[in-house]
C-alpha cells in the first residue's frame, strides 16, 4: 500500500477509535443518568407509601367512619421497652398477693407502680404451662404492632431469657364489664343504657380494627372488656389471639375460650374464622340487654347457656323477659327501640350457621345506626327478623355444647373478676 494512504488509513482508524470511546462515555453517562432518575423515582414512591400507610393507620384508629378502607398490611412496627425481672418485681412489691389483680388461663395480673411513676398491670404467665413461651412471644408480637384507642396498650416485656415471662400494659382503673353488670360493682348501677350502648359499639369497633389487620381475638368476652373511669372501653387479652392469612378461610387449632362465649361450631371441628368473635360478641350483646351472665348453673337447664336463652326469648317474642328492667325497657319508648333492635343484632350474631352471620363492620355500622335512629335493616345483608329467621331455629334447636352441666359445673361459680384480670 502506498505510505501516503497508509497513513491516511491509520488517522482514520484513530479517528474511529476515539469517536467510538466517545460514543460509549455518552451511553453510560446516559444511563447512569436514567439510573439515577429511576433510583430517586422509586425512593420517593416507597416514601410516598409509607406516608400514605401511616396516615391510613391513623385514620383506622380515630375514626369509625373509614371501615371500607381497612389496610390488610398496617403495622406500627417499634418494638416494646423491655424491663428487668427485678424491676418488675419491685413495681409489684415482690408480685405480692395484695397485689393480684385477678388470674386467668395464662398467668396472674399483678397491679404494679413503675420507676417513673406509671401505675401499670403486669402479667406473670404460668411456669407450668407448657405453652407459655409461645403465648408470650405471640402476645407481644401482636400488641406492640397494634394501637386503638379501644385496645389496652402493651408498654413493655421482660426478655425471653427472663426467669419469669412477663407483660406490661396500662393499668386501666375501673373494673370489667362482667365486674359492673353482675359482678361485685353491679350495684353500682354505673351502666346505664347509654352507657352500655357505647360499650357495644367502642367493643365492636375494637373487633373489627383486629379483623382488618388479619387477628382473631379468640376470647371475647365481658372479662375482657375493660373500663376506664369514663367508662370508655379497652378490650384485653390477647393471648389467646392468632394472625391468620387472607387466603386461609380457617384456622385449624387447640380449642380454647371461655364457656358460654365460644362458637358451637368451633368447639365441635377445631376451626375458627372471625365469625367466631361476632359469636362472642352476640353474647356480649345479650349481656348488656340482660345483665346476666354467660353461665350460669343456677339457671334451668335449657337457659344455663346464655345464648341459648336468648335465642328462644327473641323468637318466642320475649325480649321482655330477657331485659334487664332497670335499663328502662317498659318506661322509656326510645330505650325499647334501641334494646329490641340490639336483640335483633344479637339474634344474627348468634346463628349456628356461620355464613348467616354478618361480619364485624357491619355490625359497627347498624349499631351506630340504631344509636341515632336509622333503619339498621339498610345496614344489613339479611333484613329478616327474628320473627322471619325462627324457623332456622324453631323445629332443631341446637345447644351449644357449653351448657353440658359437668364439664363446665367447677367454672360456673365465679364469672367476673378484677380489672386487667384475664390470663
Amino acid at each position: 500500500m502506498h505510505p501516503d494512504k497508509c497513513r491516511e488509513f491509520r488517522k482514520s482508524e484513530e479517528h474511529g477509535s476515539r469517536s467510538k470511546s466517545h460514543i460509549i462515555r455518552i451511553a453510560c453517562g446516559s444511563g447512569g443518568g436514567i439510573l439515577l432518575i429511576v433510583s430517586i423515582f422509586i425512593f420517593a414512591w416507597h416514601k410516598r407509601k409509607k406516608r400514605k400507610q401511616t396516615r391510613d393507620l391513623k385514620d383506622l384508629m380515630h375514626s369509625s367512619s373509614s371501615m371500607q378502607s381497612y389496610s390488610k398490611d398496617l403495622e406500627l412496627g417499634g418494638s416494646p421497652h423491655i424491663f428487668t425481672y427485678e424491676e418488675l418485681e419491685e413495681a409489684t412489691a415482690g408480685f405480692s398477693a395484695s397485689r393480684e389483680l385477678g388470674d386467668g388461663g395464662f398467668g396472674t395480673v399483678y397491679k404494679g407502680k413503675l420507676r417513673d411513676g406509671r401505675v401499670v398491670a403486669v402479667k406473670r404467665l404460668y411456669k407450668n404451662n407448657y405453652r407459655r413461651v409461645e403465648q408470650f412471644l405471640n402476645e407481644v408480637d401482636i400488641l406492640s404492632r397494634l394501637l386503638h384507642q379501644n385496645l389496652v396498650i402493651l408498654y413493655g416485656c421482660t426478655s425471653r431469657s427472663s426467669r419469669d415471662l412477663l407483660l406490661v400494659y396500662e393499668y386501666i382503673p375501673n373494673g370489667t364489664v362482667a365486674d359492673h353488670l353482675h359482678g361485685p360493682r353491679a350495684g353500682e348501677r354505673g351502666l346505664t343504657w347509654p352507657v352500655r350502648m357505647t360499650i357495644a359499639i367502642e367493643t365492636a369497633e375494637a373487633l373489627a380494627y383486629l379483623h382488618a389487620v388479619e387477628i382473631i381475638h379468640r376470647d371475647v368476652k365481658t372479662n375482657n372488656i375493660l373500663l376506664d373511669n369514663n367508662f370508655h372501653v379497652k378490650v384485653a387479652d390477647f393471648g389467646l389471639s392468632r394472625l391468620f392469612p387472607l387466603e386461609v378461610t380457617h384456622v385449624s387449632t387447640v380449642p380454647q375460650g371461655t364457656p358460654g362465649y365460644v362458637d358451637p361450631v368451633y368447639h365441635q371441628c377445631y376451626k375458627l374464622t372471625d365469625k367466631s368473635d361476632v359469636y362472642s360478641f352476640g353474647v356480649v350483646l345479650i349481656e348488656l340487654i340482660s345483665s346476666k351472665p354467660a353461665v350460669d348453673m343456677s339457671r334451668s337447664h335449657s337457659d344455663i347457656n346464655l345464648a341459648n336463652m336468648a335465642l328462644n326469648r327473641i323468637q318466642n317474642h320475649e325480649v321482655d323477659q330477657l331485659v334487664d328492667p332497670e335499663i328502662g325497657y317498659e318506661t322509656d319508648s326510645e330505650t325499647k327501640r334501641m334494646v329490641d333492635l340490639v336483640a335483633e343484632l344479637a339474634f344474627q350474631c348468634l346463628q349456628m350457621d356461620r355464613d348467616s352471620r354478618p361480619p364485624i363492620k357491619e355490625v359497627v355500622e347498624v349499631l351506630n345506626c340504631i344509636k341515632n335512629g336509622e333503619c339498621p335493616a339498610e345496614k344489613m345483608n339479611k333484613n329478616a327478623s327474628p320473627k322471619e329467621d325462627s324457623h332456622l331455629l324453631k323445629d332443631n334447636l341446637q345447644y351449644s355444647p357449653d351448657s353440658v352441666i359437668h364439664r363446665f359445673h367447677s367454672q360456673s361459680t365465679n364469672h367476673s373478676v378484677a380489672s386487667n384480670s384475664s390470663g
